[in-house]
């Protein structure tokens, strides 16, 4: 365990000594969430569909759900050299290893002109530059493991106005805990100059706490420390509201019958046009939603588990459910 959630951990046992007063404020540890969740709920021969991006994007694809569309894929080296003719009439794409993990790897051209490709960043690219990234993940380079890899070219998501100045140069997503097909807990994670774009907490992303009811923001911290104000932009991270939010929590919701998992973390984008898109699934979700959200999520967990198999609801039915009892707003 590291990061803002040991931090976060550390300093409860500093407030009230004796650790076993984690469990009494309800938060959920590693060993318990691997042994009592993911062993316990989801399938291990279930995990390549979520652990290889491209398997997911062909799920996804497959089940109708939407997603950033599928350009292309590059397996071998001897492929890289027609990168330029599948990118050639994009105007914007995302480069993407198939095994990467916490961002790494990802590459955003958001368009091309005579000077080459413009990446977030404001950093221009030469087509051999892209052909070095596509090297590099083929290599394995972003892997876990350092295995061989496969590069992912998809469509470029045109974030949602309404969160500008939440965020800097990366897309913010909303990460959505999903157990038996409730969604229990969420927040949002906006990259930040500290996090070079990325929306990854552990290297300085901003995460923000949403209450399930309507999407709004409940508390904001980064490097597990409260904040107001995105450290870049001054934006008030307290005035947050995510827009769609029904839909978005149908869309987490879905992902339970599409995977078959029942205990995952989705990753979803709001696009301008497309409004909420399904981005990743994780088999293994982190803790740190805890920390944006000042809260454990074992109560939660329990309250689905008591349901047991008798209540069967579908997908709004689900959603209403957990709208109404995991608000933390009358």
């Amino acid at each position: 365990m590291s990061g803002p959630l040991l931090n976060w951990f550390q300093e409860i046992r500093e407030r009230y000594v004796h650790p076993s007063r984690l469990a009494k404020k309800g938060v959920l540890g590693m060993n318990r969430r691997n042994i009592s969740y993911i062993s316990r709920y989801n399938p291990r021969h279930l995990y390549p569909l979520v652990d290889d991006k491209l398997q997911t994007k062909k799920m996804v694809l497959e089940a109708g759900v939407t997603a950033p569309d599928l350009y292309g894929v590059i397996r071998e080296q001897h492929e890289v050299k027609d990168l330029g003719d599948l990118i050639t009439e994009l105007p914007g794409f995302c480069i993407k290893p198939a095994h990467g993990s916490g961002g790494k790897g990802i590459m955003v051209i958001t368009r091309k002109d005579d000077l080459g490709y413009h990446k977030t960043n404001g950093q221009i690219a030469s087509i051999s530059d892209l052909e070095r990234h596509v090297s590099n993940i083929l290599a394995g380079l972003f892997s876990l493991g350092g295995k061989a890899d496969v590069a992912i070219i998809e469509s470029l998501i045109e974030f949602d106005d309404c969160f500008t100045g939440y965020t800097y140069e990366g897309v913010p997503d909303t990460r959505v805990i999903v157990f038996k097909g409730f969604p229990v807990m969420a927040m949002m994670r906006l990259s930040t100059s500290d996090s070079n774009g990325k929306a990854n907490l552990h290297q300085g992303a901003v995460g923000v706490g949403l209450d399930i009811g309507d999407g709004s923001a409940l508390k904001a911290v980064q490097f597990d420390r409260p904040i107001l104000l995105h450290p870049d932009t001054g934006t008030n991270l307290h005035s947050l509201q995510v827009p769609h939010w029904e839909q978005l929590l149908n869309l987490a919701a879905s992902c339970y019958e599409m995977s078959g998992l029942g205990y995952l973390g989705t990753d979803i984008v709001l696009d301008r046009q497309k409004g909420p898109m399904l981005l990743e699934l994780n088999a293994r979700p982190g803790l740190s939603i805890q920390v944006a959200n000042g809260e454990g999520l074992v109560p939660r967990l329990r309250q689905i588990e008591a349901l047991g198999n008798k209540h069967k609801m579908n997908v709004q039915q689900r959603v209403a459910y957990s709208r109404e009892h995991f608000s933390r707003k009358p």
